[in-house]
């Protein structure tokens, strides 16, 4: 992960930071010379951008449009090179970009090119890569690896400071995307929220280790009695999902697997997270936790380890019948309408807005349930038993 610290860090010749030291956390994907309109064709987040006010495709005063535009858009920070230094920058360009926390810089036309900055910056990311993949690598060899041995432990206890007599966790945080109609667009996005998550993680004060691996990012953290990593990590998504740049396009949850002091065993960790990352949608969340484990899960946990589960099966089925029938001869989702009530507090209104339906409708279907299965609405214990029976067959054949 490389910001806008990092470039400046690199004290490139003739090129000078004049603004929006506030901003010099963004985080830099790439270096890409600004074209013509419209930007969001080729600029994307995290783009550190590079302008050449040459009098005809770029003066200043569409420097001052396109610099608007570029923030918006969610570039890392802007470098202005002015063909023969006719002139610098103008104070209200600089102010501009002192109020939006925008790294502004000024690059001499005998200074640095652009192409030895565009050279620098990617040389930059790709030995922050190598970096992290040399931690990713010892992760990964303590979840994968057929001999984790003493001297190897010791050595990664050294390396990342990590006390192996104490309890260690491993955390799966597993990415939900919604795609639009540009792909290249939808993955510059994503690699965007992979470096976001990655320098949120290196600023964790439990300092997990960290990888990406395929389509998932793995933790090992210290699992301690005040759950304060996990509190950290909860409050760490919610921040990242509710961001303007991520919001109602990716959301992610970390699941976590059980705790162990043997370094063996830290693999056994990673499977159970694993295994709960399909059920993850299907158990009632109604305070949306982005941070869910095995006993998240309930009594649900027990239900699906032995080999004879016949018995628990024809109990659901038998409660379930006559409202699986029912939707599936109409066209209805009275077993969706029952899990969106109790999300919903019981609560009409909400419950009528999470299903798109009138409340009018609403009220039929809970009525037309009451019918079907011979209860009221209003005894919560049969409505849990329903509603457990809904759950558990779910997950037995996930």
């Amino acid at each position: 992960m490389v910001t806008c610290m990092d470039v400046n860090n690199l004290k490139l010749d003739g090129m000078e930071l004049v603004a929006g030291e506030d901003g010099l956390h963004r985080i830099v994907s790439w270096a890409y010379l600004v074209q013509t309109r419209p930007y969001d064709e080729h600029m994307n987040q995290g783009n550190f951008a590079l302008i050449v006010v040459d009098y005809v495709r770029f003066d200043f005063d569409e420097v001052r449009r396109t610099m608007e535009e570029l923030n918006d858009l969610g570039i890392s920070g802007l470098a202005i090179s002015v063909v023969d230094d006719k002139e610098f920058i103008p104070q209200d360009i600089i102010d501009r970009a002192e109020e939006l926390a925008l790294p502004l810089f000024f690059v001499r036309w005998k200074g640095a090119s652009f192409v030895d900055i565009s050279q620098s910056i990617g040389k930059l990311i790709l030995e922050t890569g190598i970096v992290n993949k040399r931690t990713g690598d010892y992760l990964y060899n303590l979840l994968f690896g057929y001999d984790v041995n003493d001297r190897y432990v010791k050595k990664i206890s050294g390396h990342f400071g990590i006390n192996f007599s104490r309890p260690y966790r491993v955390g799966i945080i597993a990415v939900d995307r919604t795609y639009g109609i540009n792909l290249e667009q939808d993955e510059h996005i994503y690699e965007y929220y992979a470096n976001c998550l990655n320098r949120e993680v290196i600023r964790m004060k439990g300092r997990p280790m960290f990888m990406r691996f395929l389509n998932k990012f793995v933790l090992l953290f210290e699992a301690k009695e005040n759950k304060e990593t996990e509190r950290e990590l909860e409050m760490m998504l919610q921040k990242l999902d509710n961001s303007p740049k991520f919001k109602g396009i990716i959301r992610s949850t970390c699941i976590l697997g059980g705790a162990y002091t043997d370094p063996r065993k830290y693999g056994q960790s990673y499977q159970e997270a694993k295994r709960l990352i399909p059920k993850k949608d299907l158990l009632p969340n109604p305070s949306h936790k982005k941070v869910l484990s095995a006993s998240s899960m309930g009594i649900y946990q027990f239900m699906f380890r032995g080999s004879d589960q016949r018995e628990i099966l024809d109990y659901c089925n038998g409660k379930l019948n006559k409202l699986e029938e029912y939707d599936h001869a109409n066209g209805t989702f009275l077993q969706e309408t029952l899990l969106a009530y109790f999300m919903n507090g019981f609560n009409n209104a909400k419950t009528a807005e999470t299903l798109f339906i009138h409340r009018n409708s609403l009220v039929y279907r809970l009525r037309k349930i009451e019918e079907l299965l011979e209860m009221e609405i209003t005894d919560y214990m049969e409505y849990l038993d329903v509603l457990n029976c809904i759950l558990v067959k779910r997950l037995m054949f996930l």
